[in-house]
């Protein structure tokens, strides 16, 4: 195999012209290009292909928060979310409040948010009062997801205060099923 002086592609012995960047690659007979050389070229390209792998990953890993990305989340359909938590008693709204609060989070770009789990437990320790709370900032990150100046977290503050929680689900449901369609 010839690896390319250029971008340090891998290339068959036969090509003349990389396959990548489309450089001239070197004759077989070149004197530069012993077999020791070739051994070190080769070796070298297999450890910057695993840097450039790890960056990639790395790099994938750290966007996946940092640009909002909508991967793994799936819209959910309002009505069968509604019909599911008044069957259960309320249990599918604790499930749907977690899954809003990380599907929120993720599309807002904050992985270090309080995860949906936390939001229950807190809600559950102060009797409420932190899920208050809780819808004023989910309000804050859809107008910044939505990218707009809104009112949202007053009006999410107010639902909540109301007892009208199933209100403001049904809105962030619908703001994150719009994001992810």
């Amino acid at each position: 195999m010839k690896i390319c002086p250029k971008c340090n592609s891998l290339c068959e012995d036969s090509a003349s012209f990389c396959q990548e960047c489309g450089a001239p690659l070197p004759a077989p007979n070149d004197n530069d290009h012993t077999q020791e050389n070739q051994n070190q070229q080769e070796s070298q390209f297999q450890q910057n292909a695993y840097y450039q792998n790890a960056y990639q990953n790395n790099y994938n890993q750290n966007n996946y928060y940092r640009n909002g990305t909508t991967a793994g989340i799936m819209p959910r359909n309002l009505v069968l979310a509604i019909v599911f938590s008044f069957l259960t008693c309320g249990i599918y709204s604790i499930y749907w409040m977690i899954k809003l609060n990380d599907e929120v989070n993720q599309l807002a770009g904050e992985p270090q948010a309080t995860s949906g789990g936390m939001v229950f437990l807190f809600s559950l320790i102060t009797c409420g009062i932190y899920g208050i709370y809780w819808a004023y900032k989910m309000g804050e990150r859809c107008d910044r997801i939505r990218g707009i100046q809104g009112n949202s977290s007053i009006l999410y503050l107010i639902l909540s205060i109301l007892g009208l929680d199933i209100v403001y689900f049904c809105l962030l449901q619908d703001m994150i099923n719009k994001e992810v369609s």
